[in-house]
């Protein structure tokens, strides 16, 4: 059981980690210039860069600044697909070069999340002290294996929703999930909304996914079944 006042949901900087994560691509942006990189591949570009943190007096302020941008999008054809938008800010250090192998030394700025609940502004310390999300690399097989191969079970959860889905909603998508439950978008005539469904505990694992997966369906079934119960 959650204990009361335990987090539900991603902090800012954990979400970061885990767009980086998860990324597949992203836009540098260096002297006036603009690169595309497609070829992440889902390897988390912080292995690419050595983040050091600003020096006291701006030292380094002839060096050119940097920003690398990075666009999430749900793997699931929802409405409003853009999730997040994540930008590091900083300056070089040494050259920057997407065909290096060796990596890029940044000065860093901060990291700027925005989502549709606001832009929030993150610094180094932070960002090193947090971890992806366990299911960042994984979410997108799973939300599209989920909405795809098992829409009745996607159905199901929505007798997990309070207040219960109206006669407004027309589709209802999973659209993330992460250690802490599964969000679904609820599409209506007129906008949408979304209903973060909570695991009974975080994970630690992606091998625990499928337990905690399974144990809101059940959740969902003895709720169906109360409510068919005879008064």
């Amino acid at each position: 059981m959650r204990m009361p006042g335990a987090r539900s949901a991603p902090s800012d900087a954990e979400l970061v980690r885990s767009v980086l994560a998860a990324a597949h691509s992203m836009t540098v942006v260096t002297d006036g210039l603009h690169s595309e990189v497609r070829h992440l591949d889902g390897t988390d570009p912080m292995g690419r860069l050595h983040l050091h943190p600003a020096e006291p007096g701006g030292h380094h302020r002839h060096r050119p600044a940097i920003r690398l941008e990075f666009t999430d999008v749900a793997p699931t054809p929802v409405r409003d697909r853009v999730r997040a938008r994540v930008t590091l800010l900083g300056r070089l250090l040494t050259p920057y070069s997407d065909e290096s192998a060796d990596s890029t030394c940044v000065e860093f700025g901060r990291a700027v999340l925005r989502t549709e609940r606001g832009t929030s502004y993150i610094g180094l310390e932070e960002l090193d002290a947090a971890a992806p999300d366990p299911l960042a690399t994984f979410e997108a097989g799973m939300l599209t294996h989920l909405q795809s191969d098992h829409p009745d079970l996607v159905t199901l959860l929505l007798r997990l929703v309070r207040p219960q889905a109206g006669a407004t909603v027309v589709r209802a998508l999973p659209v993330a999930m992460d250690r802490y439950g599964i969000t679904l978008r609820l599409e209506e005539r007129r906008g949408h909304r979304d209903v973060r469904l909570p695991f009974p505990s975080p994970l630690d694992h992606v091998d625990q996914s499928g337990a905690q997966i399974q144990a809101l369906f059940s959740a969902a079934r003895r709720r169906s079944h109360r409510n068919t119960l005879p008064a």
